[in-house]
């Protein structure tokens, strides 16, 4: 029986689009706990941290290059120490998103005093920086971040995860100076040339092995415009040509089947544009699955 903490992470300050903040209420509406203890997992729900509305805080200027630097910076952190105390507990934690930037503090929460590895299922690289952004907005600096890029009230002193432990699945949508950086850094990158050409089950048994080699498990950022459009319609930065369904479960699948997973995020769900909370039951489809959900159980 696994043990699972569940964090909520309300956060739209790092996006472009309002509406994700509603995400962790509307994968919760969709019944994750509910059906992770229907699969044997013991659930602990500790609610949401507390995010400043955008309201609250004066407007950065429309060329700002790091928009919410300080607010961001104060939730990643608070994000980090509360992943850290489930890690240190013994449970796997789940952060419900909120957008993107809140991975800063969830992997560099999960990463203190272990060496791990990282899954980046996302349409976009994340892999800016105040340099190369096009819009100044942090959740598309995330994974650049991580590995040592950035702001240092962001990055801290070193980097969280090593570039050779990073490997991106589904990306389509990356930014021209984005590209540069990202063909010159070790990151691991799977665009969805690569999937179509080679499938599914072969990119992530890559993915898997790449994000284990030399690591004490990975965590997996699941981003939900990874899937195309008409199959997840709530996202703020939809993206055509994405993931299937299918191709999503069965990414997740394979991560159950490696027991290599030690922490996760669901992260941009957008209730706002979402079409009868279909994104946020597709991401509590995908966390189960990723737990151990089979179509057949022959246990």
């Amino acid at each position: 029986m696994r043990d699972v903490t569940i964090i909520g992470a309300p956060v739209d300050l790092g996006a472009g689009r309002r509406g994700v903040d509603m995400g962790p209420s509307a994968i919760r509406y969709a019944g994750l706990a509910e059906r992770l203890r229907a699969i044997g997992c013991r659930v602990e729900d500790q609610g949401n941290l507390v995010v400043p509305l955008a309201e609250t805080i004066p407007l950065p200027m429309p060329d700002e290059k790091l928009r919410y630097l300080g607010p961001l910076a104060d939730l990643n952190r608070a994000l980090a120490d509360k992943v850290a105390h489930a890690v240190e507990a013994g449970t796997l934690p789940i952060m419900l998103g909120g957008d993107h930037s809140l991975a800063i503090g969830s992997v560099r929460g999960s990463a203190r005093g272990r060496r791990l590895g990282l899954i980046w299922i996302d349409a976009h690289g994340d892999f800016n920086t105040a340099e190369t952004t096009p819009s100044g907005n942090i959740h598309g600096m995330s994974l650049a971040v991580l590995t040592g890029r950035g702001h240092p009230d962001l990055v801290g002193t070193m980097a969280t995860i090593q570039d050779v432990h990073v490997v991106l699945v589904g990306i389509r949508d990356i930014d021209p100076r984005e590209q540069i950086a990202l063909l010159a850094s070790g990151v691991h990158a799977f665009s969805m040339h690569d999937i179509d050409r080679r499938g599914m089950a072969s990119v992530m048994d890559e993915a898997i092995r790449i994000a284990s080699d030399g690591t004490q498990g990975f965590h997996l950022s699941l981003d939900l415009d990874a899937l195309d459009p008409r199959e997840a319609p709530g996202v703020g930065t939809p993206v055509p040509g994405g993931l299937s369904y299918r191709e999503a479960h069965l990414a997740m699948e394979l991560v159950a089947e490696s027991q290599r997973m030690v922490s996760l995020d669901l992260v941009e769900v957008n209730p706002i544009l979402d079409v009868h909370n279909r994104t946020a039951e597709h991401a509590v489809a995908f966390a189960l699955s990723a737990l151990g959900k089979r179509i057949l159980d022959h246990s």
